[in-house]
């Protein structure tokens, strides 16, 4: 899983997932080769990675025993990861949705590792207990639809989508849209405390915690909900809430594109030319699970755009781990912490190989990019829950 070494990293992940499925046991050789998958030495995984495009090395016996030896020498920061069972996954998304409209439907198509869509009415029926791991993408768990009043409130999109929000919302009982959409992320929240694993892109990551924060209290202005908002709310924001970020500022006005000060969007000072974020280094054999995460062929991987594009190091919590970051901006591109028994990790931007994503734009050829550093961390996530855990250090 080099960068000289391998053909399709991408696709490599679903080699991995497919062996998985199928009862064989995958050890992640982590650090060792850009994070290098040593799968039993079969026909059928072979002929398997010839027809995907994935390039693999059939070594003997010896050497795969010499190479285990030398990754469990003290003196190397590398660490043989057991990959147990496949996970059931879950991608939270509006039925309506395009493939495109989220880098990890488009991933795990690309990759072909199987999940299933999951809404409102499956989050609300327990319905996340069936799944081992759970993505949210560009999402809006605050009922202000996604804060697009501003620049699209009279596109036909925009007024259509409200309905069918509205309509949804009622037939679950709820009378506001804002109060449908908290009730869900209690849910998620629940589903992570009781031991689920959550990944989250873009402003998934930051209005899932502002709903968290903003329990029983009306953030929204009428153009949204109908009523007004609550009198000085900001002070009664309750930061214990959340997952990862504290000490924020909502946006008040309702025609900006933006929920908090959380975001770095309107606070970078950085050309897309010199946009990159660094993959911060752990200690394989004492944090194995950041070490998991950052698993990737290079440790410089490029920016990208999005409503929630980094988070400002300021308001996240001092126990929320920072795996990636832009030091000279002051911001974290890719975080991580456990919540009770469960996980999250929260990515900031929208498409890894599409700078600035705007509505209605193409769908990345994900053809074109198959080693992709930014996708394979959210491909890192995937198989997360498939490996042995050993307790974290950090």
């Amino acid at each position: 899983m080099d960068a000289e070494g391998q053909e399709n990293h991408l696709k490599a992940y679903g080699i991995t997932y497919w062996s998985l499925e199928r009862k064989v046991k995958v050890k992640w050789l982590l650090n060792y080769r850009g994070g290098s998958f040593l799968l039993p030495n079969s026909e059928e995984i072979k002929k398997e990675c010839q027809i995907r495009g994935v390039s693999f090395e059939v070594l003997s016996t010896s050497k795969a025993e010499s190479i285990l030896a030398e990754i469990s020498s003290p003196a190397k920061n590398q660490e043989a990861v057991v990959l147990e069972k496949a996970p059931k996954i879950a991608v939270y998304s509006p039925k309506g949705n395009q493939p495109w409209d989220d880098a990890v439907t488009m991933v795990l198509t690309y990759a072909e590792i199987p999940y299933t869509i999951v809404y409102d009415e499956e989050v609300l029926s327990d319905e996340l207990l069936l799944y081992d791991w759970l993505h949210l993408h560009h999402e809006d768990f605050t009922g202000q639809y996604g804060k697009f009043y501003g620049a699209y409130r009279a596109a036909p999109w925009y007024i259509q989508q409200k309905k069918e929000a509205e309509a949804l919302a009622a037939k679950l009982g709820f009378s506001k849209v804002s109060e449908e959409k908290q009730a869900v992320a209690l849910k998620i929240r629940d589903y992570v405390v009781g031991g689920g694993f959550m990944f989250a892109m873009c402003s998934a990551t930051d209005s899932f915690d502002i709903a968290l924060a903003a329990e029983n209290v009306d953030i929204c202005e009428p153009m949204f909900d109908g009523d007004p908002s609550d009198p000085n709310y900001q002070s009664r924001i309750d930061y214990r809430k959340t997952f990862a970020f504290t000490n924020f500022t909502l946006e008040r006005r309702p025609d900006r594109y933006e929920f908090s000060s959380i975001d770095m969007t309107n606070k970078r000072r950085i050309s897309q030319e010199t946009d990159y974020f660094t993959l911060m280094d752990f200690s394989a054999k004492w944090d194995p699970i950041p070490t998991m995460l950052c698993q990737n062929h290079t440790a410089l991987v490029k920016g990208f755009m999005g409503q929630t594009t980094s988070f400002d190091r300021n308001e996240i919590k001092a126990n929320v781990l920072v795996m990636g970051e832009n030091r000279s901006n002051g911001e974290a591109r890719y975080i991580h912490g456990i919540k009770g028994k469960g996980f999250f990790t929260f990515y900031g931007g929208h498409d890894p190989e599409d700078y600035r994503h705007r509505v209605g734009d193409p769908k990345t050829e994900l053809d074109l990019h198959p080693t992709s550093p930014g996708y394979r961390l959210i491909l890192n996530n995937v198989l997360f829950p498939a490996a042995r855990k050993k307790k974290q250090k950090t």
